[in-house]
């Protein structure tokens, strides 16, 4: 389904490159995996390509899609339930949606609630891996820096 050099998006662990194919026995099966290299944080990731689908991989967003994404995150309506577990449930979901637009929902609704209220030290780790998610489909699909997306963000958010 994808090739090397393919830029595609994990829903948990962002955007990268796939680098090559692997044929690995794990368990007594041979499976062929994707492995992805993150460029945010150096990570290497194997995914294996028959569940790749299932696992919500896709292609990254386009440049201009990525464009009207950050531009519509100012206007965002973001509702979150005052009960934290609820809270954290919907936001994970949110994120494990692999939809760019909830991820960034999910940014903008923990990072006012930051200035409001502050975060527990769960939702605090939550907001740092949905930045980490949302910027790195940003930074492979315009082809710029982490600092330039992370401040298009902060302007946006604030």
């Amino acid at each position: 389904m994808y090739c090397i050099g393919d830029c595609i998006a994990h829903p948990l662990h962002g955007a990268g490159i796939i680098e090559r194919i692997e044929s690995k026995k794990i368990n007594g099966m041979l499976r062929e995996y994707y492995v992805v290299k993150i460029p945010v944080g150096n990570m290497i990731v194997m995914i294996p390509k028959e569940t790749s689908d299932s696992i919500g991989v896709r292609p990254i967003v386009g440049a201009q899609e990525a464009d009207s994404i950050i531009a519509a995150i100012a206007q965002l309506e973001v509702n979150m339930t005052q009960n934290w577990n609820r809270r954290y449930r919907e936001n994970m979901m949110r994120i494990k949606s692999g939809d760019l637009m909830e991820v960034a929902a999910v940014i903008k609704g923990l990072a006012s609630r930051e200035t409001d209220k502050g975060l527990s030290t769960g939702e605090r780790k939550m907001l740092h891996s949905a930045k980490q998610i949302f910027i790195s489909e940003i930074v492979l699909s315009q082809r710029v820096t982490y600092e330039e997306v992370e401040a298009r963000l902060s302007l946006v958010l604030a």
